[in-house]
């Protein structure tokens, strides 16, 4: 029962500072798994939308099962997450009166079910990036010298 990562988002986590992070299930559809699967998923500009009582995942790109024939999926559509009732009503609250917004962090497969790590995040000025930038280099410069002297 191992954790099988399927596409990670990593430009959220370099423009948003993240606040909260908490799992949801997906709904969807078989030729979507067996496309996820094969690992054709892209998180990159998809963020988390309500309608009424409802989350759903807008503008996360599954790719089309290349070996189905008729009963494919659209690759774009709107996904709705399974989520309880209180962390839906947690979540729709920390948009409205604190300003997150809520985007996907990873997609995964946890005990044969697909799962979407989300989080709540309050976006980053354009110094909070730069001084991250730094600080990666900085690491990696480091790494780079530890390397050197063994």
């Amino acid at each position: 029962m191992g954790i099988k990562i399927i596409a990670n988002n990593k430009k959220a986590r370099f423009d948003y500072t993240i606040v909260e992070t908490m799992e949801a299930g997906l709904s969807l559809r078989g030729s979507e798994v067996k496309s996820l699967r094969d690992g054709a998923c892209n998180l990159k500009d998809s963020y988390v939308a309500f309608k009424g009582h409802e989350a759903f995942l807008q503008k996360a790109h599954i790719s089309e099962f290349k070996a189905s024939s008729y009963n494919n999926h659209e690759p774009e559509r709107m996904r709705k997450l399974l989520l309880h009732k209180n962390e839906l009503n947690k979540i729709y609250a920390s948009m409205r009166e604190k300003g997150y917004s809520c985007v996907p962090l990873k997609i995964y497969f946890k005990g044969g079910r697909v799962k979407l790590e989300i989080a709540l995040v309050k976006g980053k000025k354009q110094h909070d990036k730069r001084q991250d930038i730094k600080e990666k280099s900085a690491k990696r410069d480091i790494q780079r010298q530890l390397k050197r002297n063994r």
